[in-house]
């Protein structure tokens, strides 16, 4: 399947101002899984839409390999049916009356497929998706999980070069997302089928996707693979978007800043010398560390005074609520605390894992390429000291 191409694509409902998607470029390779992601309203299931034909573009240009299936300008448009698309609605949408088999075959009879061939490909795909057993049953004697996992094998079956799923776990219990993630994963794997998925789950996103496009308000907000969107977000929108628990944020602005920005400009200051272009410092909760003994703490991390305010177990790993200079901070841990409520120590955070932004909003690249920078002198400096 060539590589599908979204430029400049735009989506407005009943010619008002307000658009659903705008300006949009995206790319989509070959045998990739592509994830959008972003809150509700923010444009991604209508993206879904106009890929699979189901919505027209208001403005730009979708094109798959060479060829050009909705474009306003000159006023093409190839119809849903005909581009090689299988699309999985959030809701199943499977035939009442109609056996598993049945379902699972129908594409393929409206194609007209013969019936050997059919039913080999039909064989296969249950087998895969684990549902043989049911094709004799009625959707409504199946859960939930099954009948998700035979409008899949409805879509597979007829062997689309694209496969798009709008939200196709909402519905399902924790246990059955987990199951249907690695299914999915394996279904990518074994199949090598383009994947677009949308969803507004985080872990969905992060587990599947070979890579991400974070959208919020109809803008695309950045493309990378889950490691780059988690490690290096492109803005504040994306770097609390993505993160559980959510990134700790100190603002830094003018008429904004908390108590804690004293410290961090500080520290920051050192390093990175316009520190009046920081609009905010962003912490994730697991790149923080909590000490009782100053000595404890790393050479050349940012640090300061804290108490521990509240203890989270959450089952496997623990959140701990700190209080530093009036802000409160969360950090995470696998190791069980040996701290309680109201013990006093030192927060510290190593200098490459702090993630800086402009009063826009915005990644301040120069500021990481300084910290990190200082993080590698320092630790050459600590190995020295060690080999001496």
């Amino acid at each position: 399947m060539p590589k599908i191409t979204l430029r400049n694509a735009e989506k407005s409902y009943g010619g008002t101002a307000i658009k659903a998607v705008r300006d949009l470029n995206l790319e989509i390779g070959d045998g990739e899984f592509m994830c959008l992601l972003g809150p509700s309203g923010c444009g991604k299931t209508t993206t879904l839409r106009m890929i699979s034909g189901l919505e027209h573009l208001s403005g730009g240009q979708i094109s798959v390999g060479d060829k050009v299936v909705d474009c306003v300008a000159s006023g093409s448009f190839i119809s849903p049916e005909k581009r090689g698309m299988g699309l999985v609605f959030q809701s199943y949408a499977l035939w009442p009356h109609m056996t598993i088999e049945r379902n699972t075959d129908f594409g393929l009879r409206l194609r007209k497929v013969p019936k050997a061939e059919r039913q080999a490909r039909v064989d296969k795909v249950m087998k895969t998706l684990g549902i043989e057993k049911y094709r004799d049953r009625y959707p409504s004697q199946l859960s939930g999980g099954q009948q998700q996992r035979v409008a899949l094998a409805r879509m597979l079956a007829v062997n689309p070069d694209v496969l798009l799923l709008d939200e196709p776990l909402s519905n399902l219990d924790a246990r059955l997302r987990l199951e249907m993630r690695a299914e999915l994963k394996r279904i990518h794997e074994e199949f090598k089928t383009t994947i677009v998925f949308v969803t507004h789950d985080q872990w969905e996103a992060m587990t599947l996707a070979t890579s991400i496009a974070v959208m919020s308000e109809g803008e695309l907000q950045q493309v990378g693979t889950p490691n780059e969107i988690y490690e290096q977000p492109a803005n504040r929108f994306v770097a609390e978007f993505v993160g559980s628990p959510p990134i700790n944020i100190v603002e830094m602005g003018e008429g904004k800043a908390e108590p804690l920005s004293g410290l961090v400009k500080s520290y920051l200051s050192k390093a990175f010398p316009q520190i009046d272009a920081i609009g905010s410092v962003g912490l994730r909760p697991e790149a923080l560390g909590f000490v009782q003994d100053a000595a404890e703490v790393p050479q050349g991390a940012m640090e300061g005074g804290a108490q521990v305010t509240g203890v989270l177990p959450t089952g496997g790993s623990w959140i701990i609520e700190l209080r530093a200079h009036d802000t409160k901070l969360f950090l995470t841990t696998h190791k069980p605390p040996v701290v309680a409520e109201g013990d006093q120590g030192f927060f510290f955070v190593r200098p490459e894992a702090i993630h800086v932004f402009d009063s826009h909003g915005k990644r301040n690249v120069s500021a990481d390429i300084q910290l990190r920078g200082d993080a590698e002198t320092t630790a050459k400096t600590a190995k020295a000291r060690l080999s001496a």
